[in-house]
C-alpha cells in the first residue's frame, strides 16, 4: 500500500475516533501542529523517515516534542503509529487529516499570489467570490507576494486557477502575437 493511501486511511480512522470521542476540533488542531512542526523541522522529518533509528527512540522524541501539548488521543495515536513502524507517514497523515477535516466542514483554501500585499477589502472580496462560486462555508486565504506579477493577482482554488495579473495578460498577448492571432 502506498504511503499516501495508508496516510489517508490512518487519517480517516483518526477522524472517526475523534468524532466519536467528541474531540474533533482538538485533534484537528493537534494534526495541524504536527504537520507544521514536521514541515518546519527537517531533522525531525529525517528521524521519522530513518528506518535505522529504533522505534522507542522515535516515540521518545515525539513525546518530548509534543508531550502535553496535544490531546490524549493524539498521544496514543502517535505511539501506535510509531509502534507499527509507520512513523514515516506521520506528516502525510497529519496533512490528510486536515484536508479531510476541511472537506467535512466545507472549508476551502484559496491561494492568492499578488504583486503587493492584499488589503482587508481585497481579502473580503476574494472570500465572498470564492464562497459564492464554490459554495464553501469558510474560505482560508494563503497569501504570497510575487513582485514578478507587476500588478493584479493569481487565485488558485483546488485545481482551478484564475490569472488576473498584468504579467499573465502580457504573456497571453505575447503568445497571441507570436501565433498571429491578433
Amino acid at each position: 500500500m502506498s504511503q499516501n493511501k495508508a496516510a489517508s486511511r490512518y487519517a480517516k480512522s483518526l477522524i472517526d475516533l475523534s468524532t466519536e470521542q467528541s474531540a474533533l476540533e482538538e485533534i484537528k488542531n493537534d494534526m495541524a501542529l504536527i504537520e507544521q512542526t514536521i514541515d518546519q523541522n527537517s531533522e525531525l522529518e529525517t528521524i521519522l523517515q530513518n528506518p535505522v533509528i529504533p522505534l522507542s527512540k522515535k516515540a521518545g522524541i515525539l513525546d518530548d516534542v509534543f508531550g502535553t501539548k496535544v490531546h490524549a488521543i493524539t498521544r496514543t495515536y502517535l505511539k501506535l503509529v510509531v509502534s507499527k513502524g509507520r512513523a514515516a507517514i506521520l506528516f502525510d497523515t497529519a496533512k490528510s487529516f486536515v484536508a479531510q477535516y476541511n472537506t467535512i466542514k466545507g472549508i476551502i483554501t484559496a491561494e492568492v499570489s499578488s504583486a503587493v500585499a492584499l488589503t482587508d477589502e481585497n481579502r473580503a472580496q476574494i472570500i465572498a467570490v470564492v464562497k459564492k462560486e464554490i459554495g464553501a462555508n469558510e474560505v482560508v486565504i494563503k497569501e504570497k507576494v510575487n513582485e514578478n506579477l507587476i500588478g493584479g493577482f493569481i487565485l488558485k482554488v483546488g485545481d482551478k486557477q484564475f490569472d488576473a495579473s498584468i504579467s499573465g495578460s502580457l504573456n497571453k498577448l505575447k503568445k497571441e502575437l507570436s501565433h498571429g492571432l491578433v
